[in-house]
């Protein structure tokens, strides 16, 4: 038999040796798994569903949110008759002067506002949604009507508050968030009453922040969101996946006032502010 050199004879390997080396082998046939992506869609719930669904959330905010009827006295309106100078001599010589055939009518518009104080039962609502108001009527998602009256408002941030007459047990209310946490991206629903069709709720994103010299804001920095806000919607909510309110819709831009994808809300923390002064009576 002949002589090895002694440094290439082979050896009992360690038990330590044995698992490393099984533990190379294993690494070598595993793929290395990469950090998983964050998905929008997780803020979404699926709620026993195969598939995302923002319905829980919206059941939770339909009940707060209402529809604000509201009957003022139209400006005098010329009577058709004397819009033709020739009709106008005619029954001028009959007696019948100017002023009495002008009449006045009423006017009856809706909007949408809601419920901040189930107590109480203050709602929140546009200043302009209300403006020469004779009467004021609140409708809640149930169908039932309240009258309500005007306990304040601010013509600079476009807010008022009403109070239903006749309070309601079990009503429900929507809290003020902090508006100072909203980001550009952050997804956003809108709540209120196109058109006077009822309730309604569209979604969107917060599209920008800090737009100013829109509507009937006076100087104040708006939201800007993609969320459908239609003539109708002024005084209702704009609500984060959260369910707490960080806006109030007010405005839009869009040619004939149709929704084009851009709409404004007043934000939480100057409405929560402008709330404070009418309710303590300043």
């Amino acid at each position: 038999m002949p002589d090895y050199p002694s440094s290439t004879m082979h050896r009992p390997r360690s038990p330590l040796c044995l698992f490393v080396l099984l533990a190379l082998l294993l690494g070598a046939c595993v793929p290395l798994s990469r950090p998983r992506e964050a998905s929008v869609m997780e803020g979404m719930s699926y709620f026993g569903r195969n598939y995302p669904t923002l319905a829980p959330l919206v059941r939770r905010i339909m009940p707060a949110v209402a529809n604000v009827s509201v009957e003022s006295r139209a400006s005098h309106r010329e009577h058709p008759f004397f819009r033709d100078p020739r009709f106008r001599r005619f029954l001028e010589g009959f007696g019948l002067s100017y002023p009495k055939l002008r009449k006045a009518g009423r006017r009856r518009s809706v909007g949408s506002g809601f419920i901040v104080d189930s107590k109480r039962g203050y709602v929140l609502t546009n200043r302009h949604v209300i403006e020469n108001a004779r009467s004021i009527t609140v409708i809640l998602e149930d169908g039932h009507s309240h009258r309500a009256r005007l306990v304040g408002s601010d013509s600079r941030a476009d807010v008022a508050v009403l109070r239903i007459s006749s309070v309601p047990s079990g009503l429900k209310a929507l809290r003020l968030g902090d508006s100072n946490d909203l980001e550009v991206g952050d997804f956003v629903l809108a709540v209120g009453n196109p058109f006077g069709i009822g309730q309604t709720v569209t979604s969107g994103i917060v599209s920008a922040l800090g737009r100013q010299g829109v509507g009937n804001n006076a100087g104040g920095k708006l939201i800007q969101t993609d969320a459908s806000i239609n003539p109708g919607n002024s005084g209702g909510p704009l609500v984060d996946l959260g369910g707490r309110v960080v806006g109030v819709n007010m405005a839009l831009i869009g040619p004939g006032g149709g929704n084009v994808g851009i709409g404004f809300a007043t934000p939480a923390n100057r409405v929560r502010t402008a709330m404070a002064k009418i309710l303590q009576g300043r």
